[in-house]
C-alpha cells in the first residue's frame, strides 16, 4: 500500500551537543523560524521551520559517540540533505561571511542544476540546491 502522506514534507531530528551553536546556524544565519522548545526524556527539542518542513534540534545526555564526519563520503547512512532556494549566492556568501565551512562551492552540476554544500556546527552537510 505505501505511505499515505498527511504533510508534503518531512521531519529532520539533528542531535546535537551545542544547540546554541546549532540554533545560531539555523534559525540565526539560515532564518529558519523558532517552533518553540519542548521537553523530552533525557533532554530537549528545539523546533524550527523549514518551509513545511520541521528540523527538530535535539538535545539530550551525551549520546555515546559522534557521527563520523567526512560528508557524503565519510560513511554509510544519512550524510546530507538539502533545501531548494531561490538565492544561492547570497546565502553562501553568508555562510562564508559568518565562518561556516563551505564543502562544496556553488556548482553547476548539470544545465540548471546547481548547488552549494555547507557544514553545520555538528558536521552535518547541508545541501543548497539553486533554482
Amino acid at each position: 500500500m505505501g505511505v499515505q502522506l498527511t504533510k508534503d514534507s518531512i521531519d529532520l531530528g539533528i542531535v546535537t551537543n551545542e544547540p546554541e551553536k546549532s540554533l545560531a546556524f539555523y534559525r540565526d544565519l539560515l532564518g529558519f523560524t523558532d517552533l518553540g522548545q519542548t521537553p523530552m526524556p533525557g533532554g530537549t527539542m528545539q523546533r524550527l521551520g523549514c518551509g513545511s518542513s520541521v528540523i527538530k534540534l535535539v538535545t539530550t545526555k551525551k549520546p555515546t559517540g559522534p557521527a563520523p564526519g567526512g560528508g557524503i563520503q565519510g560513511a554509510q547512512g544519512y550524510r546530507y540533505w538539502t533545501i531548494s532556494v531561490s538565492n544561492l549566492a547570497e546565502l553562501v556568501a553568508q555562510c562564508e561571511g559568518a565562518g561556516v565551512k563551505v564543502v562544496v562551492p556553488i556548482t553547476e552540476l548539470a544545465p540548471g542544476v546547481v548547488i552549494a554544500i555547507v557544514e553545520d556546527p555538528d558536521g552535518n552537510w547541508v545541501e543548497f540546491l539553486g533554482s
